[in-house]
């Protein structure tokens, strides 16, 4: 290789943590020759590509990061006042560099092990808090993925609320607002259909309700800006049993009356406006809010307080009995992927800003709006709303015309129709941009419009009297005492400090696959030519984005070996969700709308059976054997036995318990010759790529964790994109969208395709890491990325099955990227459960594995292609060294009820504490290995009580102020 080549290929050595000389040993300690020996006796030569990738030429960091300049200046940022939901704004730049483009933040894992993640769990409990108090509901959970998905679940609550029987549907009606933002009215559509909702739209003023009702949908404000009083229309609505969710803005909110005090049953939104960029529809927190009835079935995350073991405040996530891990097929949503990392960046905002400067902030907006307003009306337009906060829709016989006039001065207004355009101002609008609005919409044409002056003492006529906020918010003292940079920067990192994230030590979660998520990967995502793009901004202006979605759409078909692709699902179990709707309407299409079975092994993640029962499909579990496959005969029982109605099979490969199933194509076969497509979870793509293909496997469609393979950051518990791949005769049943402005989703789509998500390319801006992941390591750099995630895995399982039971390897001993060790026999022998081991790792310095999944009583580890040998050998270490603990509990060496693993995690409190009365040392509680000295992680709390936290529900900031500095 010369030196330009070894330039080109330089991050591929960046990516992949051993070393040759590390290489070397790992496959002497696995017993194998080589590299390509070790794959050749782990994945199947029955599905084995005998092909190179297609893809370009891997680009150094340097060369990349010149590449993505280039093609982010191809797209423009005009000043935009398209609204709809999507606003530009001011990220303070304290939490632009200290959340945002910190690795600190944006690497944690799902704040599943509460003791090691209270610092994240404490800013979505601040999220949480902000949400109850702008829309006065006292439940809300920490986030969903977009405001039109957010909406298409309240629907989906109460619908389940009232309609417990679904083979007999008593009130299938739902009733939403004509003017309700486009694009969620199309998700809404969407979802309804499969279930049997039947969605009427209109006039609220004019709405009818009666028993056949289960909810209904208003705006506010609407679509058209207008601030509406809804109280009337919501008092009507209950009189019949019907429940009313509100779509409404967080900003709008400090001045409007909120929708708790409406009457309103929930309140959802986005809170984008809250410091998140723009970045072409997402990624951006949706916030959901609902009466105290709803707090069992509410989808998502909560976060609620509890205690620790020693009585002290700690938190966690709450009432997960609620979630589809749990309920699985009568989960009532799929939901897995929150957007906490932006969730996090809006409540930073609002704590940052405070009550006063949140409301500053949006007087200064409405104040604007209603000055542009009068001037507009003094140039003879007229207004469609009487009352508005900071959207305005004019009439005009020219609306083209204007539009194109707009553009030329480097504006975008929103187009409606022919007659209408709206202009929405925001956070970043100044007078002089008023004066630029006012001499495109000079009707005269003369470019001499009068100068005018803002009075900032003047009323807000714009907001009516009867639905301006008296009631405060924000009231609790951490919205009141970080108000400098440095108060904000302290509190940031003294969260940050109580988290352990990618950049403390490994994260070896199964199925999760916690890479290395590259500073190269990130760095493009503040710039303004992606940040600022507007996800329904004419397609001329957006052509860096085009590019992007085509090339990445291109490479991931090449991976998966399929034929089209929609990049709209903005996460893995929008992903399931939008792929089972291609398959849905595959089979309708056909005249084969009975087909409706799905065959789902037992080994699946719950979000599978979860999404096909939102999909309409009917959940038949198929077994699994011993060694883990998926039980063939079964299988084939079931598919004869369904035959008739067989919509498919979901099947997650390398299977769920980390092997490659030889009977695979077998599995593939069964279900197309009954009728059936089949659906591949693509979790365990980091097994696949650059090996196999789904496409290869036998699959028709396959969605993609783009925060897992391809390297986007889980940010917490999201962001996250589960983009679909599928063959031919699918492709024309991807996704649609109302507002498709860059007729780029291919040949097949029509506008008659209805959407999944707000955006049409969901969380676009992020899909710019998994772009750079593979153009900086090419073909060559993808494959090997997971020739050492099966290399690192079972280095891991050839040195820790000789102290643990592995469950499930292959004919030939071997593992694939991942493998499961047996925790179950420690119960009887010792009395320590999974839980123990779990929280004793934190002691050592680790995340645990995945607890429990996807067999009670083990974890399943997952070291990813990232890992170098050492870290590797300190996990090892540190679980080689709890068998020792263990052991010491079986030999009577060590009491069964007062051990190290019972009492873990140990916190420093409790370690420097004056009294001390366990049987084990100081040291052996916090230091237990050499290694934990030189880079020593504290837990914030001792383990966290679960049951306390889930009988005594408290998921708002609590009236107490011991744990937070009061403001003097």
């Amino acid at each position: 290789m010369n030196l330009f080549e070894a330039q080109s290929g330089e991050f591929k050595g960046r990516h992949i943590g051993p070393t040759e000389a590390d290489s070397t040993h790992m496959l002497r300690t696995i017993g194998e020759n080589s590299l390509e020996d070790l794959v050749g006796k782990t994945v199947p030569a029955a599905i084995r590509m005998q092909h190179e990738l297609n893809l370009p030429n891997a680009m150094s960091e340097y060369e990349y990061l010149q590449h993505i300049k280039e093609v982010s200046l191809k797209n423009k940022t005009f000043k935009n006042y398209i609204g709809q939901g999507y606003y530009d704004n001011i990220t303070p730049s304290v939490i632009l560099r200290n959340i945002f483009e910190n690795p600190g933040w944006y690497t944690q894992y799902t704040p599943y092990q509460a003791e090691i993640a209270q610092g994240r769990l404490e800013s979505l409990l601040n999220f949480q808090t902000m949400v109850s108090d702008l829309t006065a509901l006292p439940i809300a959970n920490a986030s969903l993925l977009d405001e039109a998905t957010a909406a298409a679940e309240a629907m989906t609550m109460f619908f389940n609320a009232l309609n417990k029987d679904h083979d007999h549907i008593s009130r299938p009606k739902f009733f939403v607002d004509n003017d309700t933002f486009p694009q969620t009215k199309d998700v809404i559509i969407t979802r309804a259909v499969p279930v049997g909702i039947e969605v009427v739209f209109g006039d609220y003023k004019q709405a009818q309700f009666d028993e056949t009702y289960f909810g209904a949908l208003v705006q506010y404000p609407n679509d058209k800006g207008s601030v509406e009083d809804y109280r009337s229309f919501i008092d009507n609505a209950h009189k019949v049993g019907a429940y009313v969710v509100m779509t409404t803005d967080l900003l709008a909110l400090t001045l409007l009356t909120p929708p708790g005090e409406l009457g309103a049953d929930a309140a959802c939104g986005v809170a984008q406006r809250f410091g998140v960029p723009l970045g072409f529809g997402g990624p951006h927190a949706a916030f959901f809010a609902v009466k105290d009835e709803f707090k069992r079935s509410i989808p998502g995350r909560i976060i609620g307080v509890s205690i620790d073991a020693q009585g002290n405040r700690a938190l966690r996530m709450a009432l997960q009995t609620r979630e589809q891990h749990i309920k699985r097929e009568k989960a009532t949503s799929n939901i897995c992927t929150a957007q906490a990392l932006l969730a996090n960046m809006a409540a930073m905002y609002a704590v940052y800003h405070g009550p006063d400067g949140l409301k500053n902030i949006a007087q200064r907006v409405a104040l604007l709006t209603q000055t542009l307003a009068n001037e507009l009306q003094e140039e003879g337009y007229e207004l469609v709303s009487e009352y508005f906060f900071d959207t305005i829709t004019i009439r005009t016989s020219d609306a083209k015309s204007l539009i194109a006039k707009a553009a030329e001065r480097q504006i975008n207004f929103r187009f409606i129709d022919n007659n209408h355009i709206g202009i929405s101002l925001d956070e970043t609008t100044t007078p002089n941009d008023l004066l630029d609005i006012l001499l495109v919409l000079d009707k005269e044409n003369e470019n001499d419009v009068a100068a005018f002056s803002i009075n900032h003492e003047d009323v807000l006529s714009a907001i009516p009297s009867a639905l301006t906020r008296t009631s405060d918010f924000l009231t609790h003292p951490v919205f009141n005492a970080h108000h400098s940079e440095t108060q904000m920067m302290r509190y940031i990192k003294m969260l940050e400090n109580k988290d352990l994230s990618l950049n403390t030590s490994m994260i070896s979660l199964g199925s999760c696959t916690m890479k290395l998520n590259a500073a190269s990967e990130m760095i493009p995502l503040s710039w303004s030519h992606w940040a600022k793009m507007h996800p329904f901004a004419p397609a001329d202006q957006t052509k860096g984005y085009q590019q992007i979605v085509d090339e990445l759409s291109a490479y991931l078909c090449e991976i998966t070996a399929f034929d089209a692709c929609s990049l709209q699902p903005n996460s893995g179990a929008q992903g399931e969700y939008a792929g089972l709707l291609t398959i849905r309407e595959y089979h309708e299409s056909r005249g084969e709308g009975h087909r409706d079975v799905m065959l789902i092994p037992i080994s699946a993640h719950g979000t599978n059976p979860a999404s096909a029962v939102m999909a309409g499909m009917k959940v038949v579990v198929v077994k699994a054997l011993e060694n883990g496959y998926i039980d063939v005969a079964d299988l084939k029982a079931k598919a004869e036995q369904h035959a008739a109605n067989l919509s498919g099979i979901m099947i997650t490969y390398p299977s769920t318990y980390g092997v490659y199933e030889e009977t695979v194509k077998e599995i593939t076969d069964i279900v197309h010759q009954h009728g059936g497509q089949v659906y591949m979870d693509g979790a365990n793509m980091n097994a696949q790529v650059g090996l196999t293909a789904p496409g290869l496997i036998g699959a028709d469609v396959c969605h993609l964790n783009l925060h897992k393979t391809f390297a986007i950051p889980h940010g917490g518990g999201g962001p996250g994109m589960g983009p679909i791949c599928v063959k031919k005769h699918l492709a024309k049943f991807l996704p649609g969208h109302v507002e498709d402005t860059q007729n780029t989703v291919g040949e097949w789509n029509g506008t008659e395709k209805h959407a999944v998500s707000a955006a049409p390319f969901g969380s676009a801006s992020i899909l710019l890491i998994s772009y750079a992941y593979i153009r900086m390591l090419g073909a060559n750099g993808l494959k090997a990325a997971t020739e050492y995630a099966i290399l690192n895995a079972n280095y891991m399982r050839a040195r820790l099955e000789k102290h643990y039971d592995i469950l499930y390897t292959n004919h030939n001993g071997q593992c694939a990227h991942e493998f499961i060790v047996d925790l179950r026999p420690f119960k009887k022998s010792a009395e320590i459960e999974a839980e123990d081991i779990a929280k004793r790792l934190i002691d050592f310095g680790f995340h645990a594995p995945t607890m429990s999944f996807p067999v009670p009583g083990t974890i399943m580890i997952e070291p990813t292609e990232s890992e170098d040998k050492a870290e590797l050998d300190r996990f090892c270490d540190a679980l080689i060294a709890i068998r020792e603990e263990i052991k010491a509990i079986e030999e009577g060496t060590a009491d069964k009820k007062e051990n190290a693993l019972k009492n873990a995690p140990h916190t420093q409190f409790a370690v420097i504490s004056s009294e001390w009365s366990k049987p084990y040392s100081r040291e052996a509680a916090a230091f237990p290995l050499p290694y934990v000295k030189e880079n020593k992680f504290w837990p914030s709390v001792a383990r966290v009580n679960n049951t306390f936290g889930d009988r005594n529900l408290i998921c708002t900031c609590e009236p107490i102020e011991s744990y937070m500095e009061e403001q003097v």
